[in-house]
């Protein structure tokens, strides 16, 4: 057996020995990486450990890190009530404004992880205070970042565009950016309303009182848990506490957080070692407020991402996806073909770098596109929503990063949901773009 099979049938082993046994995926895909690496595929040590993901790392402890200690502190309650105040109350606005927010930022080139990194805590903290589902607010977040990620100044899109270019292929920015827009816009109102989005429509609006001042209106209070939905009686909430008073550590990390922002998104410094950063001098400046943040970083979740990332890493060395690709691509019949390659992007962009896939399938997709029977523009197109859209896995780097920081949920349990969910859009989302973007093109 060639290792490329033998890599991919351990792969399955591997899913299954962590559903039926107590196991982190993670772990074993360490081990998988190790045997595989060294027994099939003849790799140093030093090149299965090359393919560890340090900056993906960095990132998910840096970020957990820093949220911790602001949700220590009251900060990110604070970031809540402010929120709050910033919609009138209006809970059903809240998701649509943290999908248009993530959208923007990753249009104007902020990179998708970072915007998740820094909007993901704070969003997951006003869910979990106003009983809005996480899973609601977490896609929110990971399709906004996506709708926004193929802009013409995006990262993703420059990406593309230069690789289509270099590949002598016909290009389209528009074409690229709204497709990507309109496909996660689609997936987000049917998240909305899968969700409970219809929920917060009868819930209306939260008044603002004081603390010491609060009770129910209209059978509901503020703050509870999850319950599949954040179901309640119609009427109008009282809110807690929605004073905007901070206090001096508070406000200390809330700079923290903005110095952040603008370090990422202005700076373009490295998220992941800017958040630890914050984070110490954080805790440097209060000791006794900040003591046990540490142990509140997603270590099991570190552990999986990291090891499943760094297997499809080994896969990559060893080139089962381009041997995966070249197959797709000997079957001959241009159609299919273009389904299936839409498909392979998909598949591996769930578990790895959706730079890397696209800068490795744009090429493979030149013989293809070179016919004539296909339009470049619309391929392409859909070949880049095929490979971004799934990056709601809990395996990719925003996907990891919802997992890591929900809050008013089991992380289990949100890790499963989102991976189910993750499931349905690697099964869906190529299909779709395939169907509305390369058919009428190949019929016409």
């Amino acid at each position: 057996m060639s290792a490329e099979l033998l890599s991919i049938l351990a792969l399955i082993v591997m899913f299954v020995i962590a559903t039926l046994f107590p196991v982190n995926l993670g772990a074993l895909a360490l081990v998988g990486a190790f045997l595989v690496g060294t027994l099939a595929a003849n790799m140093e040590t030093d090149a299965i450990l090359d393919a560890f993901p340090g900056s993906l790392f960095v990132i998910l402890v840096g970020v957990t890190l820093l949220f911790a200690i602001a949700t220590n502190n009251g900060t990110v309650d604070w970031l809540v009530r402010a929120a709050v105040h910033l919609v009138r109350g209006r809970l059903a606005a809240i998701p649509p404004v943290v999908f248009v927010i993530s959208a923007l930022l990753t249009a104007v080139g902020a990179p998708a992880p970072a915007v998740a990194a820094i909007l993901a805590p704070i969003a997951f903290g006003f869910a979990a205070d106003y009983r809005i589902h996480p899973m609601l607010i977490g896609l929110m977040v990971a399709h906004g970042t996506q709708a926004g990620a193929f802009s013409p100044i995006s990262v993703l899109g420059g990406i593309v565009n230069g690789v289509t270019k270099d590949a002598n292929l016909p290009g389209n920015n528009l074409v690229l950016f709204l497709s990507s827009f309109a496909f996660n816009a689609a997936a987000a109102v049917a998240v909305y309303f899968v969700f409970g989005g219809r929920d917060l429509v009868r819930r209306g609006r939260i008044e603002t009182a004081p603390a010491d001042d609060v009770e129910p209106s209209g059978g509901e209070t503020a703050g509870g848990g999850v319950d599949g939905g954040g179901g309640g009686g119609v009427g109008t909430t009282v809110a807690r506490d929605t004073t905007l008073r901070l206090t001096p550590h508070q406000g200390l990390t809330l700079a923290g957080i903005v110095g952040l922002c603008l370090a990422v998104l202005v700076f373009k410094l490295d998220v992941g070692l800017t958040a630890v950063t914050v984070a110490v001098i954080l805790s440097l400046t209060s000791p006794k407020t900040n003591k046990g943040a540490v142990e509140k970083v997603a270590w099991p979740t570190v552990l999986l991402i990291c090891g499943v990332v760094t297997y499809v890493g080994v896969l990559q060395e060893i080139g089962t996806v381009d041997y995966v690709g070249s197959a797709v691509a000997a079957i001959g019949i241009p159609l299919l073909v273009a389904l299936l390659i839409c498909y392979v992007g998909g598949v591996v962009s769930a578990f790895a770098s959706t730079v890397g896939i696209l800068g490795a399938l744009v090429p493979l997709a030149v013989p293809l596109l070179s016919q004539g029977s296909l339009g470049p523009i619309a391929m392409i197109a859909a070949l880049s929503v095929s490979s971004a859209i799934v990056d709601v896995s809990p395996f990719s780097t925003t996907g990891a990063l919802l997992v890591a920081n929900v809050r008013g949920m089991e992380r289990d349990d949100f890790y499963r949901k989102l991976l189910a969910y993750g499931g349905v859009i690697v099964v869906v989302g190529p299909l779709a773009a395939w169907a509305v973007l390369v058919v009428p093109g190949w019929l016409g």
